[in-house]
């Protein structure tokens, strides 16, 4: 920088003292499908609590990926953070994350919520929950899974599309526990129940259990928190239209997804993005999960106060690894397309 005017002596001499401190700035590139304006909270108190600023990029997980992966070895990406499984599995099978080795990390995250090679981390579950119509359902014949695809619920069933990854990751875990064949069978069984074919949200499938649009529904369980949690009053009267079950509590527990994040194989910024995930698993960042989004931590020692998850109350989660659900997601998606499940 050169100052060529005496008058402007001073202001140059300013602007070249602010230049080392600027370059110095510390800062976080975040790539994030989470999309819940709760989590400002979570950035604002680490930029506190560190110094550094957290440069956000919000979009779908296909566009991140797809973004990541065009950006290759040049992408300015530090820490990913996706919502669900099977969005997780394609990232790492692309290599688009690098393991991370922590033990700040592993000494608060379950082995089951991790990757074995430390390439993500889970820092929230949500549990796949099955939402019915009180006044035309039976509570009994909707409490598993397996019960969707069974005759008794012709006409009666709606989920979201068949591709989506929370119902590819529900699939997935069905792999686990009964086989390829078995489970395409149990996908045919509930295109067969459908009450109309599948589209919209979660939202969308409990609105449309509480309009008799539908008898029964899948849900994840933070829509249904998020609607018990609402002052409106058609939001009110839609739960209490539903009945809210977790499915499969008699043998291995329900489905549970998770939210996760990993350090992108591009960072420039290691240091900082391992810390950002350190930071994603004490307990502050924990509660904000819970209270927040109504996530559940998992940091099982967390304390929180959402009275929605207490409402829901303590249910028996299934202990698969999600590394499992991970390893059977093209699987999934295969099984899903040969039953018909648009």
């Amino acid at each position: 920088m050169k100052c060529v005017f005496r008058v402007a002596a001073v202001a140059c001499a300013a602007a070249l003292t602010t230049l080392p401190s600027l370059a110095q700035e510390k800062v976080l590139n975040l790539y994030s499908a989470r999309h819940y304006s709760t989590d400002e909270a979570l950035y604002s108190n680490f930029t506190k609590a560190t110094g550094i600023r957290i440069n956000r990029i919000e979009a779908g997980d296909e566009a991140l990926l797809e973004r990541l992966a065009n950006e290759g070895a040049n992408s300015p990406a530090d820490v990913v953070l996706l919502v669900d499984a099977a969005r997780l599995a394609k990232a790492q099978q692309a290599g688009l994350f690098q393991p991370v080795q922590s033990q700040a990390l592993t000494s608060r995250i379950p082995a089951n919520l991790r990757a074995p090679d430390g390439s993500w981390y889970a820092f929230s579950t949500r549990a796949r929950v099955v939402v019915y119509n009180k006044g035309t359902v039976k509570a009994e014949d909707v409490d598993t899974y397996e019960e969707l695809a069974e005759a008794k619920n012709k006409g009666k069933v709606c989920t979201r599309s068949g591709s989506h990854p929370y119902q590819l990751s529900l699939a997935a875990s069905l792999i686990e526990h009964h086989g390829e064949a078995k489970t395409e069978e149990w996908a045919r069984g509930v295109v067969a129940n459908m009450a109309r074919p599948p589209r919209g949200g979660d939202t969308d499938q409990i609105k449309g259990v509480a309009t008799g649009e539908c008898g029964v529904a899948l849900s994840n369980s933070y829509y249904v928190a998020r609607l018990m949690r609402s002052d409106k009053a058609e939001d009110k009267d839609t739960m209490q239209k539903v009945g809210v079950i977790w499915p499969n509590q008699g043998n291995r527990g329900t489905h549970v997804n998770i939210s996760g994040g990993a350090v992108a194989k591009s960072s420039k910024n290691r240091d900082a993005a391992v810390k950002f995930l350190e930071y994603l698993a004490t307990d502050e960042a924990q509660g904000y999960f819970a209270n927040g989004n109504n996530e559940w931590p998992v940091v099982k020692a967390t304390s929180f106060k959402n009275p929605a998850l207490e409402q829901l109350g303590d249910f028996k989660a299934d202990p698969l690894p999600v590394a499992a659900l991970l390893k059977n997601a093209a699987a999934a998606q295969k099984v899903m397309d040969r039953a018909g499940y648009k």
